[in-house]
């Protein structure tokens, strides 16, 4: 399994099975969109920072909702969240993503904007072997309780995402570092992170930053 990102939440994921693309942003946040060329594409929620599926083509599922779903041996599950600590009053909804694909399970939190995790949400999360978390703040949740989230959690691998970086239009977020240091690990930083379940961290959880 390969994971690649662009920035935001937007991150690609090429399995044995088929390829997935995750919250498709518009060049409107000054960062380069990909070109949508995959089997499925995740959309975590109604904002133009994540739901810009113009070009994907056609035969390609997309999914934009709650619910259990499958496409080439890739099973994806949908659940429901918050985009804020106010039930959605807010900002609205967001969805969680739950991926399996070559044997492993992938998170995807979306723009989570629930300082906690309900028990029902952790439950149907599972085990995790790589989260996607969003650490930025302003518009999810922010370092500290991205940590508590992770903790709840507890997977092999944890990727931070929508932070700010160099080029991107939305100024309102924190870098990567103090989550960095909120979560006490030396982080491991490449283009892409490649992984096989049986090199999955047992003992140990590692913290992999992407470039954009």
């Amino acid at each position: 399994m390969t994971i690649s990102w662009f920035g935001q939440s937007c991150f690609r994921i090429e399995a044995k099975e088929g390829s997935l693309l995750i919250d498709p942003f518009s060049k409107e946040i000054g960062l380069r969109p990909p070109k949508i060329r995959d089997d499925l594409v995740l959309v975590t929620h109604a904002h133009y920072d994540h739901n810009h599926t113009e070009g994907t083509e056609e035969g390609a599922l997309i999914i934009a909702n709650p619910g259990e779903y499958e496409r080439k041996g890739v099973a994806v599950l949908g659940i429901r969240s918050f985009h804020d600590r106010t039930s959605g009053a807010e900002r609205g909804l967001n969805t969680i993503f739950v991926i399996k694909a070559e044997d492993m399970t992938v998170c995807h939190l979306g723009d989570i904007g629930q300082e906690t995790l309900t028990e029902e949400q952790v439950e149907m999360i599972g085990d995790v072997d790589v989260l996607m978390v969003p650490v930025g703040g302003t518009f999810t949740v922010g370092s500290k309780e991205a940590a508590a989230i992770v903790s709840q959690i507890e997977p092999k691998v944890i990727i931070p995402m929508h932070y700010k970086i160099q080029g991107l239009a939305i100024k309102e977020l924190d870098g990567p570092e103090k989550f960095v240091k909120e979560i006490g690990l030396s982080p491991e930083k490449t283009e892409k992170y490649r992984i096989v379940k049986k090199n999955l961290p047992v003992d140990e959880t590692k913290l992999v930053i992407l470039t954009a």
